[in-house]
Order: C-alpha cells, then sequence, then structure tokens
C-alpha cells in the first residue's frame, strides 16, 4: 500500500495497463503476442508495470505466483469471453452486436480482476529508482516473461519497449 492519498496497487496497476495499451501499436503488438505466443496480455503489463513503477523485479518465482494466481480466471472465464467477442465481430443482426458490447465488458471485467490478483501478490512498495533503473528493470522484466525463444528481439516485443521508453520520459510519477 502506498501512502494515503496515492492509488492501491490494483488500482495502480489497472490505470498504468488502461493509459500503456491505448498507445499507438503497444495493444495491436501485445494481442499479437498473445496471439501467436500464447502469452498473457495481463502478465505483460504486470512484468512492465513492477519495474517502471520501481517495484523492481520480476524475478522466475514471482512469474509463477503471477501464472498460477491468474490461470484459472484466465482460461476458465477471459479466454471464452475473448472467443465469443471475436465470434460475433462481424455478425450483421444489431442485437447480437450489442450482446457482443456486454460480451466485450464482462471480458474486461474478468481482465481487471486478474490484475487485481496481481498487484496483490506482494509486491514491494516503489522505491526512488532512477528512470533509467526502472526501464532497465521492466526490460528485464518482460524478457523474462517473453522467455528464451527469441520473443523479446521480435518487432512486437521492440514495439512494446519502444513505448515504454517514450511514456516513462513523460510520466513525471508512475505508480
Amino acid at each position: 500500500m502506498g501512502k494515503p492519498g496515492e492509488p492501491s496497487d490494483e488500482e495502480a496497476l489497472w490505470r498504468f495497463s488502461l493509459a500503456f495499451h491505448a498507445l499507438p501499436e503497444v495493444g495491436e503488438a501485445m494481442i499479437a503476442l498473445q496471439d501467436r505466443r500464447g502469452l498473457d496480455v495481463n502478465l505483460m503489463l504486470f512484468a512492465l508495470w513492477l519495474g517502471i513503477s520501481g517495484r523492481g523485479a520480476l524475478g522466475s518465482d514471482l512469474l509463477v505466483a503471477a501464472e498460477a494466481t491468474t490461470g484459472t480466471l484466465r482460461s476458465e472465464i477471459i479466454e471464452p469471453l475473448r472467443r465469443l467477442r471475436r465470434k460475433l465481430r462481424h455478425h450483421p443482426d444489431g442485437d447480437v452486436q450489442q450482446l457482443r458490447e456486454g460480451v466485450k465488458a464482462l471480458e474486461l471485467a474478468g481482465e481487471k480482476a486478474a490484475q487485481a490478483r496481481l498487484a496483490r501478490l506482494g509486491v514491494r512498495a516503489p522505491t526512488d529508482a532512477s528512470i533509467e533503473d526502472r526501464l532497465a528493470a521492466a526490460h528485464d522484466n518482460l524478457a523474462l516473461y517473453l522467455g528464451p525463444e527469441g520473443v523479446v528481439d521480435g518487432p512486437d516485443a521492440a514495439a512494446i519497449l519502444r513505448a515504454l521508453d517514450a511514456f516513462a520520459r513523460c510520466r513525471d510519477r508512475i505508480g
């Protein structure tokens, strides 16, 4: 928990995720990694947030705990909702499109619940680390999550990291 008046870790992670994912190329790159490599956008965002917020290294133990914490929610709720939403994307019926918007809202609520679980994993409070140290930690965290398959050297990861560098330098403080 932060200082009085600061957002909780849950709120800080969610705010970061919404702002960062909305940047040009970021959402598309993360979804590409998710769809092609079976990675989890929430875990990517968590890894980046830990580093950029000054909370530090992800570490393999925390990564295993994060995957376990969100695994059932992801496989039993978020992914089925995502498949249904995508299936309905081009349906011509306006009523079906309204239903699709409801499915989308449920999927987003599932994503927020997953992130709340991640934020509650007992990560340490943010430090006063320099922007360079926080960026280095975020880069290392993403590399750990993406794994040794060379994904971190690919164009999607590069787009994410370029955006993170610009994002971090435009923020006074990232909680």
